[in-house]
């Protein structure tokens, strides 16, 4: 790879704090039958998605997820970053209009500026503007003390790579090279992901006499050799591993359920298979061949078929659900632990839905440093009112007598007093929101 440049592997939780992998998922508004973005706020409460990705700034999106407990992806819109580019100002502009006014109530985690802005045909869309944009809307975030809950980045298809196989001897389009390190540079130094829009399905279309399908579908193939001695059982870490400078997030991939006469590997059995792999694989917590320990974030294309989208009939056939609510196919979304029993998920008239509510608790990043977090306990336990006795000798949560356990206790009883909203769990950024339930032996968390 032309640029070296590294994060630090993303921390894994360990010990006594278990966790819960969901999955992200794209939606699109480009149709003219889909359901208001409050009716698609409050069902995917009930369900194991926590991350949605929008193209757009909507407000009446940004407004639906308020309170939701699912983190947001907002993006600028490629014919508006030259805008954005300009001064900072401008970005600082946009920001107060289309972001600000629904922060905190809204999570919006990242702003995502273009999609795929490197890889338009469209010859007015300037290469350095894209990375001028980035840097001033992180400036904004900086002046406004929220450069760590907000993260900037841009989706990218694999077209920024010259050669995607074999992956240990993946390069940048020499073309790109200047704009790609300046890009993963910034991405290093901000802490922020690389995205990629990953589709296996696109490979299998354009070469079904090379690739297999089985390989392209996430299944379990006799395995496709790298040089280096990496051995991939799917194409979409072969892809993932392409790009692999720093931590990825695969902003897009999925399959579509129908397409023009000849795609044939578009169909609903493909398009369940694939997705209910891609999820079990987003869910899984685990890395490619090449990075096994780097959890990989993945967001589903997409929720919704969309048919104002441009292109072939694939194009508007990648959702997982129609506009009237109907399931394309079956793909199981539901989530046991959003309410403790498991049911299912749907648009359409009689499905039922629940809200995500109180089956969701606060606890101490296990690597938080230990002098916040015992600021953390002092003041949950003094002026922040929470009853601690459970974490004093003898109390159930006393063992193990650990800061950070005691701080956990602390933080999730003063969480869950505020109503669990996401900023009742920052503490200084030390803590941490968690879909699984942190009670061990006599220690009960408190989930009211």
């Amino acid at each position: 790879m032309a640029v070296f440049c590294t994060l630090p592997l993303l921390l894994h939780l360990v010990g006594l704090l278990p966790t819960f992998s969901a999955v992200g998922i794209n939606y699109g508004t480009l149709g003219n039958n889909l359901p208001p973005p409050k009716t698609v706020a409050q069902l995917l409460q009930s369900t194991l998605i926590d991350k949605v990705k929008i193209y757009d700034s909507n407000p009446q999106i940004l407004q639906a997820f308020s309170n939701s407990g699912i983190d947001l992806i907002v993006a600028v819109e490629n014919n508006h970053v030259a805008n954005l580019s300009s001064t900072k100002s401008a970005a600082e502009d946009w920001f107060s209009a289309r972001v600000a006014p629904f922060i905190p109530a809204t999570s919006i985690v990242a702003i995502a500026v273009g999609n795929e802005y490197l890889a338009t045909d469209d010859d007015s869309l300037d290469p350095n503007a894209l990375i001028q944009a980035m840097q001033n809307l992180h400036e904004v975030l900086l002046s406004s003390g929220l450069d760590r809950k907000i993260k900037i980045t841009t989706p990218h298809s694999m077209a920024v790579l010259a050669t995607s196989f074999p992956p240990s001897a993946s390069t940048f389009a020499t073309t790109l090279m200047p704009t790609m390190t300046s890009i993963v540079t910034f991405l290093a130094d901000t802490g922020s992901p690389f995205m990629v829009n990953a589709y296996p399905y696109f490979a299998y279309r354009d070469n079904p006499t090379t690739v297999e399908l089985e390989y392209a579908l996430l299944g379990n193939s006799t395995g496709v050799h790298d040089p280096k001695g990496y051995v991939y059982t799917n194409m979409l870490d072969a892809q993932i591993d392409a790009i692999r400078s720093i931590h990825i997030t695969v902003s897009e991939s999925g399959w579509p359920s129908k397409g023009d006469s000849d795609e044939t590997a578009a169909s609903p059995d493909n398009a369940k298979t694939y997705n209910t792999r891609l999820i079990t694989r987003a869910q899984s917590n685990k890395g490619t061949p090449m990075k096994p320990n780097d959890k990989i974030d993945i967001f589903v294309f997409a929720l919704f078929n969309e048919n104002k989208k441009q292109g072939g009939a694939s194009e508007r056939n990648f959702g997982l659900f129609n506009g009237d609510g109907s399931k394309v196919y079956d793909v199981d979304l539901s989530c046991e632990f959003c309410s403790g029993s498991k049911m299912e998920f749907g648009f359409g008239p009689g499905s039922k839905t629940i809200q995500r509510g109180p089956s969701v608790w606060c606890v101490a990043k296990p690597h938080a440093d230990e002098r916040v977090v015992q600021g953390v306990l002092d003041f949950c336990c003094g002026p922040g009112g929470v009853d601690c006795r459970e974490v004093y000798k003898n109390g159930g949560c006393f063992m193990p007598d650990k800061v950070h356990a005691h701080a956990s206790y602390a933080m999730n009883a003063y969480y869950q007093m505020h109503g669990r909203n996401y900023w009742n769990c920052d503490f200084k950024g030390s803590g941490l929101v968690t879909f699984s339930d942190p009670s061990y032996g006599a220690c009960k968390y408190s989930q009211q």
